[in-house]
């Protein structure tokens, strides 16, 4: 029976350590926070993160890094500004890393495949990413991803590993285009949620992510990413489920901004764990570097930033110069 390890103890990393062990492997699960590892042992749930979704007998908590030692995949599931400080500390090991977070490393502006590498040179990494809601991974309800890796061998063999009746992986070996979208598609939903909660309208919102998609499907392509990428799961798939909903961080940052909080306190309250917000920035740097105009992630920037109101960015977006196509 294969082994995963899963770093990370919170909503996301439970439902893919209790999902893993449905897909009938043993699954050693690690947190940080020796209290709450405690709790989930005992109660075999996580009380804090993913109430009401049992842990199957094949979970095993634990506070220890070094327990997660000897698994066949590491599968990465915290935040992607702490990525590069948990790849530093993870134990040795020669098995392929999951990464299942979405942003871009502020600091750098790397992808986040990039900051793996950069700490563990030479690993085999891939990426999972589509539209999934962790509690709806949680509970069994079915769910459709992408597994991507530069090696297509890697990503049929995790979607292969990863698979339940209810949690089907897809293998892509466009790993540039799912790690982009992912990105991207989080600062897009901050934008939307800001049209949810100055109560814009259905019209507005549908527009923005439609032009949200166009903005991050130029960037990506410019890149180097494939179309069909950003037209699947990872892309237009992630970007329905985390732009249309409030179950989404990123969204309900947004529509937090829009009803006047301001994306410091939020950020500095640890309120909204927004990768959208922390990604922005980064985001923009990397459309002037490829030359591609991201008016849409341009004026999130700002108004994280604290450059701009709100209702100024709406009225800066409006007032663009009209195409002469769409």
């Amino acid at each position: 029976m294969p082994r995963i390890g899963v770093v990370g103890a919170g909503a996301w990393g439970t439902a893919l350590a209790v999902t893993a062990a449905r897909a009938g492997h043993r699954v050693d699960l690690w947190g940080r926070d020796r209290s709450l590892i405690e709790r989930v042992a005992a109660s075999r749930e996580n009380p804090a993160y993913l109430a009401g979704v049992a842990l199957p007998e094949a979970v095993r908590p634990t506070p220890t890094l070094v327990d997660l030692a000897g698994t066949d995949v590491l599968v990465l599931a915290v935040p992607a500004q702490l990525l590069r400080w948990v790849v530093g500390i993870l134990p040795p090991g020669d098995g392929p890393l999951v990464i299942t977070a979405k942003g871009l490393e502020q600091a750098t502006g790397l992808r986040l495949s990039e900051v793996v590498l950069a700490k563990r040179p030479g690993s085999a990494v891939a990426a999972l990413s589509g539209p999934s809601f962790a509690r709806e991974v949680g509970l069994g309800l079915p769910t459709a991803v992408t597994v991507a890796a530069a090696d297509l061998e890697l990503a049929r063999f995790l979607s292969e590993l990863l698979a339940s009746p209810g949690f089907r992986p897809y293998p892509s070996d466009d790993l540039l285009g799912v790690e982009l979208a992912g990105a991207l598609k989080n600062v897009v939903a901050i934008a939307a949620g800001v049209t949810m909660g100055k109560g814009l309208g259905e019209n507005a919102r549908a527009s923005l992510i439609t032009r949200g998609l166009a903005e991050l499907t130029r960037l990506a392509l410019a890149l180097g990413a494939r179309r069909e990428t950003l037209m699947g799961l990872a892309g237009l798939g992630d970007l329905l489920l985390t732009a249309t909903s409030l179950t989404s961080r990123n969204t309900s940052f947004g529509f937090a901004l829009a009803k006047g909080r301001s994306a410091g306190h939020l950020l500095a309250a640890g309120e909204k764990l927004s990768e959208g917000a922390l990604t922005a920035e980064a985001a923009c740097r990397l459309g002037r570097r490829a030359g591609v105009e991201l008016p849409v992630a341009e004026a999130v920037r700002a108004i994280v930033a604290g450059e701009i109101e709100v209702d100024a960015a709406i009225d800066a977006l409006l007032a663009r110069p009209l195409p002469l196509s769409e």
